[in-house]
């Protein structure tokens, strides 16, 4: 259990007796009940995930940028298809490179041929520190407890309809 769960279980489900009201007073409570349901499925997973990367000094943030890093073929990347491909605003991006580079886990370099770009390189440091957190996420599952493996694939593919709809990609 992760530390973002009550001390002590309740007896009933809250979302469950909210959804009834919910559908009692005010009607239809499939979108209302599923998206309450997300919600409080990632305070439970942000809290897991918090809790295996404190021990290695990362928030999800700075470890999804190593993992982002430790993908390129060179071990870099321009701070500008970082933030693209984690979906951040640029001045977010900047702030975790800024943490990764004071910790010595990445380091800002020049673009060999384009001067207004800016690379971000995995540093050796950076490496060791990230296995040692995907040890720790992957043996917390992502806090993705109670569900096979085939019924994690369906969820995904099911909230990736949802992010495709909203524009997140093409």
């Amino acid at each position: 259990m992760t530390s973002n769960a009550p001390s002590r279980a309740l007896p009933f489900d809250p979302i469950a007796k909210a959804a009834q009201t919910w559908a009692e007073r005010i009607g239809p409570n499939g979108a209302m009940a599923a998206v309450t349901n997300i919600m409080r499925v990632q305070q439970i997973l942000q809290a897991s995930v918090d809790e295996a990367l404190k021990p290695h000094g990362l928030t999800f943030a700075r470890y999804e940028a190593l993992v982002l890093l430790s993908f390129s073929r060179r071990g870099s990347l321009p701070m500008r298809m970082m933030g693209e491909r984690l979906q951040l605003h640029p001045t977010s991006i900047t702030n975790i490179v800024d943490r990764l580079e004071a910790d010595g886990l990445a380091r800002r370099l020049p673009h060999p041929s384009d001067r207004r770009t800016t690379l971000v390189e995995l540093t050796d440091a950076g490496r060791e520190r990230l296995g040692g957190a995907t040890t720790a996420v992957t043996s917390a599952n992502f806090g993705l407890f109670g569900l096979e493996p085939e019924e994690s694939a369906a969820l995904s593919e099911l909230l990736t309809k949802v992010r495709r709809s909203a524009g997140d990609f093409a």
